[in-house]
């Protein structure tokens, strides 16, 4: 894994928009413990948010996002993990983009894009105690959805 210079205070304040209720700084103990038990190397961002990058094929790198807020509805509590594939020029997303990322989404079998800004970002939705290895699936998923549209509509490796 190798660290990659990306625009950091943006990324940030669109993660923290996200947030909702997280509490700036206080990363999720369980969380790490599970990223350590899968010998992940991450940091921890000014959110408390745990922050990876991995080498995938071709020389490539992928950063993901595994947010500590946790999210609920009714029963449920929700662990968002989070990966860039797509910076749009302006503000508002081309509809040839904006439709090509609603058609991955129906595709992917797990997650989907939302839109963050001027961010296409590829989100995926895991129970809150998942396991390690359900953990290392969803980042699995989200790194290699989002890396798969950033060279699909770029042709760059930019995250």
């Amino acid at each position: 894994m190798m660290n990659k210079s990306i625009t950091g205070i943006a990324m940030a304040a669109l993660l923290a928009t996200a947030a909702g209720s997280a509490v700036a700084g206080e990363p999720d103990r369980a969380t790490g413990r599970l990223l350590d038990s899968l010998d992940y190397k991450y940091e921890v961002d000014e959110d408390g948010d745990y922050k990876l990058v991995f080498d995938l094929d071709n020389n490539r790198t992928q950063l993901v996002f595994v947010r500590s807020n946790v999210e609920t509805f009714g029963t449920h509590h929700v662990r968002e993990i989070w990966s860039p594939g797509y910076k749009s020029p302006s503000p508002q997303f081309s509809a040839a983009v904006a439709n090509r990322l609603l058609e991955d989404s129906h595709e992917s079998k797990m997650g989907g894009w939302v839109k963050q800004g001027e961010l296409a970002m590829f989100v995926v939705k895991i129970d809150a105690d998942a396991s390690a290895e359900q953990l290392s699936d969803a980042i699995d998923a989200a790194s290699r959805s989002a890396d798969g549209m950033e060279l699909e509509l770029t042709k760059q490796d930019e995250y």
